[in-house]
């Protein structure tokens, strides 16, 4: 089966390397309270900055700690690599894999998130709402490795 929207394979070591370094950092900072965004400190291009005390300001550059944003950019470029490339044996039965993967990820992430939504309230409400950012790519990720591999077991 031939898809348009599929990496060639040669990038797969590439987006292992970009989805580990960041989910490594992103669970460092957040199990160990690490705020590095006071080391990293950047001047960027802000659409819209809402300060605690003072004006909102439409676009205009701000300076900030990006740490946090640069695993959630790894993350997901690492995560969409991964996921979006192709296997070595790029069949018809890795796509309806890929295919029924994707559709449980989002399945499974909704379902988490509506329970997020009855249960889960307050600050910890934005810490779900922040890991369910990551959540589709992660779950189809896993989905699609694990029925692979179960896949080319029986193959052999």
């Amino acid at each position: 089966m031939e898809s348009n929207y599929l990496l060639q394979n040669k990038y797969k070591k590439i987006g292992w390397l970009l989805l580990i370094l960041g989910l490594f950092g992103g669970i460092f900072m957040y199990a160990t309270g690490f705020e590095p965004n006071e080391y990293i400190k950047v001047k960027v291009f802000s659409i819209y900055e809402d300060p605690i005390f003072g004006k909102s300001k439409f676009f205009t550059i701000v300076e900030k700690g990006i740490f946090d944003e640069l695993v959630s950019i790894l993350i997901i470029v690492g995560g969409l690599i991964v996921g979006f490339t192709k296997e070595k044996v790029e069949d018809e039965f890795i796509y309806k894999i890929r295919k029924d993967s994707l559709v449980w990820a989002l399945i499974v992430n909704y379902i988490v998130l509506l329970v997020a939504v009855v249960f889960v309230y307050d600050i910890t409400f934005l810490h779900v709402l922040f890991f369910n950012m990551f959540t589709p790519l992660i779950i189809f990720i896993i989905r699609f490795t694990v029925l692979k591999s179960k896949y080319l077991r029986h193959e052999e």
